[in-house]
């Protein structure tokens, strides 16, 4: 899969997302390279939810 592709998914992902969970915003679900587990470090603080749920939740949409 190449870099395209990846963030084409990650694109979709993250609209489903916002979907999810609507105080998440644009900011919220920036995904830069080397920097993934700041984000969900984010996430985890504004869902109030543990890494493993969040990974069990990106997992499934």
């Amino acid at each position: 899969m190449n870099t395209s592709e990846v963030k084409g998914t990650w694109n979709e992902q993250k609209g489903k997302l916002k979907q999810k969970f609507a105080i998440l915003t644009d900011n919220d679900l920036m995904f830069d390279e080397g920097k993934k587990d700041e984000m969900i470090g984010k996430l985890q603080i504004k869902l109030g939810k543990t890494k493993e749920e969040l990974h069990r939740i990106i997992g499934t949409l």
